[in-house]
Parts: C-alpha cells; sequence; structure tokens
C-alpha cells in the first residue's frame, strides 16, 4: 500500500492510501529550567510533555544533580517544556541511539554536562 511521509510541525503524520489512516509518532521535547534548555525527551504531545514538569520523581532529581557546581534546579526557577530544537532533537536521537534501555521506558537526555560523572553521554 503506498504512503506518503508529510512533517507537520515536529509531528510526523502518516498517510496510506485513499482511506487517509494517520499515525502521530511522538515528538521530542525540551524541558527548560529558568529559561536554559536542560534536557529533551519525547512524548506524545505538547500537554503530556508539560506535565512532565510536574511530576515529583524529576524535580527531586533535577534537583540532586549538579553542573558545573550548581544544583541544574534550584527549587524555585521556573520549569517549561517546549517543542525541541533540531540541534536539541539531533542529541535526542544519539543519546536514543547509544542507551541501552528498554523500549518504552522515559529517556532523558541532558544538554548540560553533569558534574561527577566520567561521560555523561553514557547515563543519558
Amino acid at each position: 500500500m503506498p504512503c506518503a511521509l508529510v512533517a507537520v510541525g515536529v509531528f510526523v503524520v502518516i498517510r496510506y492510501g485513499l482511506d487517509r489512516m494517520m499515525l502521530l509518532l511522538p515528538a521530542i521535547f525540551t524541558l527548560e529550567v529558568g529559561g536554559r534548555p536542560t534536557l529533551v525527551f519525547e512524548a506524545k504531545n505538547l500537554r503530556e510533555s508539560q506535565q512532565l514538569c510536574h511530576e515529583h520523581w524529576l524535580r527531586r532529581d533535577i534537583a540532586g544533580l549538579m553542573s558545573n557546581g550548581a544544583p541544574l534546579w534550584d527549587g524555585k526557577a521556573r520549569l517549561r517544556a517546549r517543542r525541541s530544537t533540531e540541534n536539541e532533537i539531533a542529541v535526542y536521537r544519539k543519546a536514543a541511539r547509544d542507551a541501552a534501555q528498554p523500549q518504552g521506558d522515559l529517556l532523558l537526555a541532558y544538554l548540560v554536562e553533569l558534574d561527577g560523572l566520567e561521560d555523561a553521554s553514557d547515563h543519558t
């Protein structure tokens, strides 16, 4: 069955034949901490990506991680999810290729250097 791949924003829509069945593939989003792009991840849509900002486990994790001697999050700075840029998407895709993680797990690829890790790319 012939299909067409069409980019719609950051979503990819696949159309099959005349019945126009569509599949929206997950998109890549960036979490900004106080306006600083900090990590990238995959979500079904913008609403789902914004829900990640409210997850207690994520807040705890990023408050405990350090970059250049400072916590990634001070507990006060605004956490905001947005659609990723092309460069950020490339970072995520490389991390996803390199990760030895079961499919279906949430992959967080950090855009900042993390303190105390020999090679941050091994821990994304």
